[in-house]
């Protein structure tokens, strides 16, 4: 785990807050139970909790539905909202003090800054969405605005001793919509992608770089939407962009807090059956999505009922919302359920822009000169004195690489003229995100859930869709650009004239969409969408002469595959072999490979017995599997000499789905460049010698670590989760971290399987700790939605003494569920606690 540098408490300090850190928390626990008058109520409205404190919410109206969620997600997660907003502004330094890595991200976020962009975008939306905004807005300032601040949660106690006193700004729409902007960051990766496949085409060429990242195996591997459902011939097939239509040895790296990174195992699973492949004779629909590992969950368990449901309040639905938005982002009505995944869509291209060498306020543009708009933003810390700094804006986007930081005196450089980066991305253009959202839970069939989608522009998902009538779906919506016929997105490109300007955005209806497939279910999990038939179709419909790739980089198939072939195998389908398919731990990359290592041969005995041993595995990542303590060490030692010798000292192998299938094709050239270590310069390895020597140095580290009984080897004692609460969990201070993390706890998986913990070979070798998980998993019954079951990774609440804090994390562990209750009478016997809100007259 890195730990935030800037947290400076003195240790008498620390004594203090942890003595004193039980009481103070306990007093932040919110009221659950009996009658609370409100101001801004219509009416009263009713909140029923479960034994692990998920909320039921009934309301005779729209507008006090979402007042009392937001009241009541408010009530748990005030803390992790109140972080959120800072993220997404980019005033991280507020809460955590100044440091490099916090001011760096501050000065891009506010480089992007969203909030102008979602001001726009508030205008945009209709009457209907802004009313839902700003009743949820009400129903959180309702609470903590007449809430002392010590009492909203603990944290703001302990930064006070540190020296930042954060005042408790009022919630508005707009850091609702700013948080939709920070979770489309959150997803997209292109941006980083192509600064790296820049540096790599400089350093070690276009051929071995290319070898590394790989085309996606079209063919080999299965899309979502496949050839039989697409209206076209056999003969539409086109050819992928040509990657070197592109800017070679720009070297720039922008810095990303923690919390937005992006990352490559960050994905999702998801898919449907329909009533032939369903036991009940109805749909099954199951979802889990694949986040950042964090404390608390970033999902909250909910359901809004309106009573009764009418056109004016026609809301009953359950799920999984974002803490600091309205409405369920996953879950059901009464008629139709829904699943996302990211779709992974390439919405981001980097332009070199050539200033003015006259005037940094210009640059070239079709041959003139255009002025820049220049913004001034002002950078806050909780502990020092605020920094300013100057904006560039292009027409294609904000210069993002000025205001790198100088390593000597940590201060921002201003203006960047050497080698400037301007940033075109879909989500930095207003939308209607929210309008889709709160839609989508009104719908009742495909027509109004396509009519919902149709609003949805960043970030693009991949939905899955059933509903009650039998009907299974799948829907990609969101605005993906058309670019110019040489255009591949993979590397920044010249951005003096418009020869690589987009072209405009693919029509929805041109957008992939399955309903009722021939195949019984549709399945997703990042992969390619669609077969090369599809853009062949495009071509057909618009013309030749641009590139329609919706992307060139997704996940290689490996989960895809692996869920397709459990749904073929092991049907009929229930909602018991759905929760099976959900924690399934096969590593198809280890099958993949393992022929090669069958064939190696040792001088040692020793490591003869311990390969045969190794062919004994199921190439199962359970978290009591001996053999997977060994292979995932000798994968990640496999990485290191193969791949990060070469990639060089800012570039690293992640260990996932891409280095998986790059090492597959490798292996079947083992004479390639890529085997030789180049850190033995007087032998030249082949496959086999490479693979040799990982196998050897991964049964030394595995003995070293787990002792010399393989039999007591357990991948979960190399693989743990550990929740990291923000920012108090990263002080580098064990009494703190004890008191607001939750772990390390033992887990199976890996990446690259169904049950997605990923881990990052990038933070270096044999570190295996949990950076990404399934963030919730659901299971919707379309026969009986009480049948439906769900569950998080820790807990409704984010109040750390709360009993709801870390009361899921075992179940998550070991891939447990509980009932996603639906009727009133089910939520009425399961209820623990019941608030009642009143208006306050």
């Amino acid at each position: 785990m890195r730990r935030c540098k800037w947290f400076t408490m003195l240790s008498i300090i620390l004594l203090f807050v942890i003595t004193n850190a039980s009481l103070q928390a306990q007093a932040t626990l919110p009221v659950q139970e009996g009658e609370l008058m409100v101001d801004g109520l219509n009416d009263r409205v009713e909140i029923l909790r479960d034994e692990f404190g998920i909320p039921h919410i009934y309301a005779s109206n729209s507008h006090d539905l979402f007042f009392a969620q937001g009241f009541t997600q408010a009530q748990d997660r005030w803390w992790q909202m109140e972080f959120s907003r800072h993220v997404g502004n980019g005033e991280i330094g507020e809460i955590t003090g100044r440091n490099a890595d916090v001011l760096s991200g501050d000065i891009f976020l506010q480089t992007l800054n969203f909030r102008d962009v979602v001001e726009q975008e508030w205008e945009m939306l209709n009457s209907e969405t802004r009313a839902a905004l700003q009743a949820f807005t009400d129903g959180v300032n309702a609470y903590i605005l007449t809430t002392e601040k010590n009492n909203l949660a603990f944290e703001y106690s302990a930064l006070a001793l540190a020296g930042i006193d954060l005042e408790v700004e009022a919630w508005t729409p707009f850091d609702t919509l700013v948080w939709g902007k920070a979770m489309a960051l959150n997803l997209s990766g292109n941006m980083a992608s192509e600064q790296i496949r820049s540096t790599l085409y400089a350093t070690i060429g276009q051929e071995m770089t290319d070898q590394w990242a790989p085309a996606w195996p079209f063919g080999e591997k299965p899309t979502i939407v496949q050839p039989e459902d697409l209206p076209v011939g056999e003969n539409s097939l086109v050819t992928m962009p040509d990657n070197s239509a592109g800017l070679i040895g720009i070297d720039t790296h922008i810095a990303l807090p923690d919390t937005l990174s992006p990352n490559r195992e960050i994905g999702s699973n998801n898919w449907v059956v329909n009533n032939t492949m369903s036991a009940s004779g109805l749909p099954l629909l199951a979802n889990d999505p694949h986040l950042s590992i964090q404390m608390p969950s970033i999902w909250y368990e909910i359901g809004l009922h309106c009573e009764p449901v009418s056109t004016e309040c026609p809301f009953n639905v359950v799920g999984f919302s974002l803490p600091a938005t309205p409405g369920i982002t996953i879950g059901h009505n009464e008629h139709i359920a829904w699943g996302v995944t990211n779709a992974i869509n390439d919405t981001q291209d980097l332009y070199r822009i050539k200033v003015n060498p006259d005037n940094p306020l210009q640059y070239e543009w079709n041959g003139a000169m255009r002025d820049m708009i220049v913004r001034e933003a002002v950078i806050h810390f909780g502990d020092a004195e605020p920094i300013t700094i100057q904006v560039r804006h292009t027409h294609l986007g904000p210069i993002i690489n000025d205001n790198q930081l100088d390593e000597k005196t940590g201060m921002p450089t201003g203006f960047n003229n050497e080698d400037p980066l301007a940033l075109r991305w879909t989500a930095l253009e207003p939308g209607t995100l929210f309008q889709a959202s709160l839609l989508l839970n009104q719908a009742s069939n495909w027509q109004e859930f396509r009519t919902a989608l149709s609003y949805w522009d960043t970030p693009a998902q991949n939905f899955v869709y059933a509903d009650v009538e039998g009907n299974i779906g799948y829907q990609l919506p969101g605005r993906i650009p058309i670019r110019a016929a040489d255009h591949s997105g993979l590397l920044p490109v010249d951005g003096s004239t418009d020869a690589f300007e987009w072209r405009g955005f693919l029509p929805y209806d041109s957008l992939p969409r399955i309903l009722n497939p021939q195949r019984d279910y549709i399945a997703t999990a990042n992969q390619a969408i669609v077969p090369l038939e599809y853009y062949g179709q495009l071509e057909e419909e618009f013309g030749s002469s641009q590139n329609y790739f919706i992307s060139q980089e997704w996940a290689w198939g490996y989960r895809g595959q692996r869920i397709n072939e459990l749904l073929e195998t092991t049907g009929p389908h229930t909602v018991d072999s759905f929760q099976a398919i959900q924690g399934d731990n096969k590593l198809i990359s280890a099958e993949e490979l393992m022929p090669f290592i069958a064939d190696l041969s040792f001088d040692d005995p020793s490591l003869t017995d311990m390969r045969d041993w190794l062919l004994d595995w199921d190439y199962q990542l359970d978290s009591d599997s001996p053999q997977a303590a060994l292979y995932m060490q000798f994968w990640s030692r496999l990485l290191d000499n193969l791949y990060n010798d070469q990639l060089g000292s800012d570039i690293t192998s992640g260990g996932g789905s891409q280095e998986m299938w790059a090492t597959y094709l490798l292996a079947q050239q083992p004479d390639n460049i890529w085997w030789d270590i180049i850190n033995t310069p007087d032998v030249v390895e082949t496959r086999d010698d490479t693979l040799r020597q990982s196998f050897r140095e991964a049964v030394a580290v595995t003995t070293e670590l787990l002792g010399k009984d393989r039999s007591a080897w357990r991948w979960g004692d190399l693989h743990t989760a550990t929740f990291v609460n923000q920012p108090l969990g990263q002080s580098g201070v064990e009494l703190v971290e004890n008191l607001v993390n939750r772990g390390p706890v033992a887990t199976g998986g890996g990446n690259a399987v169904i049950n997605a913990t990923g881990w990052g070979a990038d933070i270096g070798a044999g570190d295996f700790a949990v950076r990404t998980l399934p963030s919730l998993r659901i299971i919707v019954d379309l026969s009986d939605f009480s049948n439906s079951v769900s569950m998080h990774t820790t807990g409704q609440s984010g109040h750390a003494t709360s009993p709801h804090y870390d009361d899921l994390i075992d179940s998550w562990r070991t891939v447990q569920y509980h009932p996603l209750l639906w009727t009133r009478e089910d939520i009425e016997n399961a209820a623990v606690q019941t608030l009642t809100l009143l208006p306050n007259a």
